[in-house]
């Protein structure tokens, strides 16, 4: 860490990234280290496996107890820093003394392409201390590339070191970052080697804020998921078929993400009630925390569902993959949220669908480049709790179904979600850097 030992830090930093010929990617994400973005730290354990060196710096340090024990090994040497402090005055004075025209022309670039949305603009203020601090660590550390996770602040931190020091940039957008709110973004397009939408649906809306310039920098790699951690449970367990239709136990449901309104959670919930009422056998779990907590267990609890639906709070990724192999089917309800947010493709649904699971999840955004419908799972329209009842009491009468979905699943997830094939290829451009 930076913080009380930055000359230290710097030191181990380049000592471990004095490999010769490897690449030593710099990874900004908002903050670190956040359990609902596991993705992030996923790949990044992925790409040291592919011979990459990585080094983190965080934007802000997560306040949590409760993170992944894969995380310790990057928390430990990551690079967390406050906003202001003498060793990031002392930097911005440094490159102010010797490249003074680059710093304010980035710095007034920086202010300028963020007029427009005071949430950018009052970010770029705050952060752009600290990301010439990150400038001169990297350029010390030899840092080849630098990798922004969320084409937001994270991409703008690496837009200004880029300006500062030449060290090539990319980043991956993800959903809410490019849906609600695009200002700067054809900028940082324009800056940055590559960019990495993860879905074709994100590269068309990144194209169009464009005005379909840069085409040739887009590079759509899915998230993935550790197919070797979320594999099938046995065969047989799930979803067998009982003797004349009768249920031997309730159809078990799991929903699993941030409570928040993007994810639609409230209209699982209404499902719910649909399916009591039509006296379906079930149990649904939320897992995850988030601001709508409070709202969804008063709903669960007017709808006179208490012994039905539970909620489990957030929980470690070995705990997510215990739960799923308990369960029968998974459902992502997601909507388009009142402030514009929109779902990416919800990484619950590619561990569900790797467990071998049949999952439901609504037909927006880039869900349906992941879920094929009536294939590898059922779509239904966003918001639409009736056609979302109507499908889980489809499969609560199907078993065979179920099991033919599941197993399609996680043929789709091999093909093109895999971790270890999808950050092989984002392995492949950072070498590509270092050879060139």
């Amino acid at each position: 860490m930076i913080t009380q030992r930055t000359g230290r830090a710097l030191d181990s930093t380049t000592e471990a990234l004095r490999l010769e010929g490897q690449p030593r990617v710099a990874y900004i994400m908002s903050r670190f280290p956040k359990l609902t973005e596991t993705f992030i730290l996923l790949e990044m354990l992925a790409l040291v496996e592919q011979g990459v060196a990585v080094e983190v710096y965080p934007l802000q340090r997560h306040k949590t107890e409760l993170m992944h024990p894969e995380a310790r090994q990057f928390v430990e040497r990551a690079h967390f820093i406050p906003f202001i402090s003498w060793p990031v005055i002392r930097a911005n004075l440094s490159y102010l003394r010797r490249k003074p025209q680059a710093y304010l022309s980035t710095l007034l670039d920086l202010l300028k392409g963020n007029f427009g949305s005071r949430r950018y603009f009052t970010g770029a203020l705050a952060l752009f201390p600290k990301s010439v601090f990150f400038a001169g660590h990297m350029e010390a550390a030899g840092i080849s590339h630098v990798h922004a996770h969320f084409a937001s602040h994270p991409a703008a931190a690496a837009y200004v070191i880029h300006r500062l020091t030449g060290i090539p940039f990319s980043f991956t957008a993800h959903g809410s970052d490019i849906h609600r709110d695009r200002t700067m973004l054809a900028e940082k397009v324009a800056e940055a080697d590559f960019v990495v939408p993860i879905s074709d649906f994100n590269r068309t809306v990144i194209l169009d804020a464009c005005n379909g310039q840069f085409a040739d920098k887009m590079v759509v790699i899915h998230c993935g998921v550790d197919t070797r951690h979320f594999q099938p449970q046995d065969e047989g367990s799930n979803g067998q078929a009982p003797d004349n239709g009768a249920r031997v136990r309730p159809l078990t449901l799991c929903c699993i993400g941030t409570l928040h309104e993007v994810k639609g959670q409230r209209f699982l919930i209404e499902a719910c009630r649909l399916l009591k009422e039509r006296e379906v056998d079930f149990r649904c779990h939320f897992i995850g925390d988030g601001p709508d907590k409070e709202a969804l267990e008063k709903q669960s609890s007017e709808a006179g569902l208490a012994n039905a639906v539970h909620f489990h709070g957030q929980q470690t990724r070995a705990e997510v993959a215990r739960i799923l192999r308990q369960a029968d089917v998974v459902v992502a309800p997601s909507v388009p949220s009142s402030d514009g947010r929109r779902e990416g493709i919800p990484v619950a649904l590619m561990e569900a669908m790797a467990t071998g699971l049949p999952v439901v999840a609504s037909r927006l955004s880039g869900i349906p480049e992941l879920v094929e419908d009536g294939v590898s799972g059922l779509l239904t329209a966003p918001g639409d709790a009736p056609a979302l009842a109507d499908t889980l009491e489809r499969l609560w009468m199907e078993p065979v179904l179920r099991q033919r979905l599941g197993r399609a699943a996680r043929e789709r997830i091999l093909q093109e979600f895999d971790l270890h094939h999808n950050a092989e290829l984002l392995a492949r451009r950072f070498n590509k850097r270092v050879s060139s």
